[in-house]
């Protein structure tokens, strides 16, 4: 091969270098991850197949595995609990985690189930540091429901830790709503709580 050949081969390879490495590589926002999870939501929601009562466990089963994947329940969970949340066993942390989010199952995905028209507009997004809240409107036959969802940035990318529909933050009021329940009838006392009004939750949304 000449040696004019070799030398020209060699910048190339030198051009192509830098170029591969000078590309900036832009991180998804906040939006940009939590669209897919809710188009998920929305496309079995409105999905004919998984229509009516009867098919209710059949939706929500596939309804939470989308949501699972963009929403980071075990931080919910922590901060929910605050400081009794470190004092808890690896088995109490995940008995509480699967408790509180069939919780948020029937709050949040319970509450979107009514809106079988819906359409989500993104209204936006702020971002501070690694906290984010992305607002959005659910527009289901003239009805406007208000939902913006905290993120947090995290090595995967932005996952929803909370909720705030129509102005009330879910983390804040459930909080406040077991501080009570703590204080008086401590952490075995809130999990009886809680798994007596999963029971409930689900018995009326069977009936």
């Amino acid at each position: 091969m000449k040696k004019n050949t070799l030398i020209t081969i060699a910048l190339l390879l030198i051009v192509l270098s830098f170029s591969l490495f000078s590309v900036p590589v832009f991180a998804a926002g906040p939006t940009d991850d939590l669209r897919p999870t809710l188009d998920g939501i929305v496309n079995i929601i409105t999905n004919p197949d998984y229509a009516g009562a009867d098919k209710k466990e059949l939706r929500r089963k596939h309804i939470m595995e989308v949501t699972k994947r963009g929403f980071d329940f075990a931080t919910m969970s922590k901060l929910v609990l605050g400081k009794t949340y470190r004092k808890l066993d690896a088995e109490q942390k995940k008995h509480f985690e699967e408790l509180f989010t069939k919780l948020l199952e029937n709050a949040y995905i319970g509450k979107l189930e009514a809106y079988t028209n819906q359409v989500t507009i993104y209204k936006g997004e702020q971002i501070k540091g690694k906290k984010a809240e992305v607002r959005t409107h659910v527009e289901n036959n003239g009805i406007t429901l208000p939902v913006s969802y905290i993120m947090l940035q995290n090595d995967t990318g932005w996952q929803v830790y909370d909720i705030k529909i129509e102005g009330v933050r879910l983390l804040r009021n459930y909080k406040a709503q077991f501080k009570s329940i703590l204080r008086k009838d401590k952490f075995e006392g809130l999990v009886k709580v809680l798994e007596k009004k999963n029971a409930s939750l689900t018995k009326e949304g069977n009936s």
